[in-house]
């Protein structure tokens, strides 16, 4: 993992932890959660307030998420809401962390600047033991305050002062004024600058898990379903109507489309599906020369391209499906017939725009898993996974050129891969969620007829 991080790929934008002061508030917050401390005087640590050093320090990557069910977090800043987070068991984590500091930023910033604060992100259940559990997880409640508890002392001032308020006699009350007084030193004025950090709930609806070996749950979909990286058999009974693993292509294929959930590349508003195409291409090439042994040079397209001359016949399917769609698109080719069995057809679709967008993002990056750059940008656990059985050699290739071609502009990369963000008012709107229901026989978004797959006999360029 080396080149990845020397290139800012893995552990990018960690925050570092390098003052007395915020190791001691560091530490106070550990102690508090796990009753551990460290001896490091300079970390690093993300999103939550994890940090790789300590992990290593404890040899335990999960001190601050034991049962993997319920993460705890440190903030320290509320630059932390730029900072990645690692060590992902739940897809939805990093948006729920991300709102939370969003919402209160100014009573973080406020609180920060005097001590750690500490929360959890409480589900429904306390520990995930069977794929059935995952199910239970309905809601995600964030609950915080500082480790001396300024939160929970500012909210008892408050009421206090209400009392004193409201009693007739309350300025004659010496133990009610004594404690006011000594909350107020810790608080400050809490009636011209009130503290309050109220717990806030999110709902889990649709969402990845790493337990299990990987699995997506989508309940909030017209047709409900679960999809699994590993066989079905290994997950017992759970209660949603359809369950489905990798290697039904044409029922995910078919449930994608039946909720309206992908787009074909080519038919995407604003995408460049030619140079989206040809860049899948590249990265199939690469995974072919490489399983191969052959020397790609510094794997630019034009070696690459000498690649595509010396396997002639024995190319990838996934390469000729493109191949052809690619001729189609400038008009070249006939319009190609792919069905959900071609081992392409993933590589030809993204999510459409809506609230699970990247959740299905992710699913098709594990669906077509030559597209390294998609891996990367939406799924890198599966990345990081796939990149340590890689030769030294594709390392290499595909560090540097997300290194070159991604890091430079990642929003702008993102922009032009999946479409742009959706606002706050698109994601509301019901119809993002559904959809025009699909004409029989159709198997996808491309339609035609009755062929298994979005790859009918015959099409338009609209």
């Amino acid at each position: 993992m080396k080149r990845l991080i020397q290139r800012g790929l893995m552990f990018g934008n960690l925050i570092e932890v390098s003052s007395p002061q915020l190791v001691a508030r560091y530490n106070r917050a550990l102690k508090h959660l796990t009753g551990k401390e460290t001896a490091l005087t300079d970390f690093h640590i993300d999103l939550s307030g994890y940090s790789p050093e300590v992990g290593d320090e404890f040899g335990d990557p999960l001190y601050l998420n034991p049962n993997g069910a319920n993460r705890q977090f440190i903030l320290l800043t509320t630059q932390q809401k730029e900072a990645p987070l690692l060590n992902i068991k739940f897809s939805t984590s990093r948006g729920i962390l991300t709102q939370f500091i969003e919402k209160n930023e100014a009573q973080l910033f406020a609180l920060t600047a005097r001590d750690a604060v500490a929360g959890e992100l409480q589900g429904s259940v306390y520990s995930v033991d069977t794929p059935a559990q995952l199910f239970d997880i309905r809601q995600v409640t964030v609950e915080a305050d500082t480790i001396g508890g300024h939160v929970a002392d500012a909210g008892k001032l408050a009421g206090l002062i209400e009392t004193f308020r409201r009693e007739p006699d309350g300025w004659r009350d010496e133990a009610l004024i004594a404690e006011m007084i000594g909350l107020a030193r810790k608080t400050g004025d809490v009636t011209r600058v009130p503290i309050s950090l109220p717990a806030m709930t999110f709902e889990q609806g649709n969402f990845w898990t790493s337990f299990f070996g990987g699995i997506y749950v989508f309940r909030d979909t017209k047709f409900p379903a679960a999809i699994s990286r590993l066989p079905i058999g290994s997950l017992g009974k759970v209660p949603v109507a359809q369950v489905m693993d990798f290697s039904h292509r044409n029922h995910i294929a078919d449930w994608l489309d039946r909720n309206q959930l992908v787009e074909p590349i080519v038919q995407a508003r604003g995408a460049d599906a030619g140079a989206i195409l040809r860049q899948k291409m590249d990265f199939i090439l690469l995974d072919a020369a490489d399983k191969l042994g052959i020397e790609v040079g510094d794997a630019r397209r034009t070696e690459l391209r000498k690649v595509a001359y010396r396997l002639g016949t024995a190319l990838p399917a996934e390469f000729l499906g493109l191949a052809a769609m690619l001729r189609w698109v400038e008009g070249a080719g006939p319009w190609p017939r792919i069905s959900s069995e071609h081992p392409g057809y993933f590589y030809t679709l993204r999510a459409r725009p809506g609230p699970d967008r990247d959740l299905v993002n992710m699913l098709l990056a594990e669906l077509s898993p030559m597209d390294v750059r998609q891996l990367f940008i939406v799924h890198k656990e599966r990345f990081y996974e796939e990149y340590a059985a890689w030769t030294d050699a594709k390392k290499e290739h595909v560090a540097d050129f997300l290194a070159r071609e991604y890091q430079v502009d990642r929003e702008g990369a993102r922009e032009a891969l999946f479409g742009p963000e959706p606002k706050m008012d698109e994601l509301a709107r019901p119809e993002m969620r559904g959809g025009p229901k699909a004409a029989p026989g159709m198997r996808g978004p491309w339609g035609g007829g009755q062929t298994t797959g979005p790859w009918g006999a015959r099409g338009g360029r609209g």
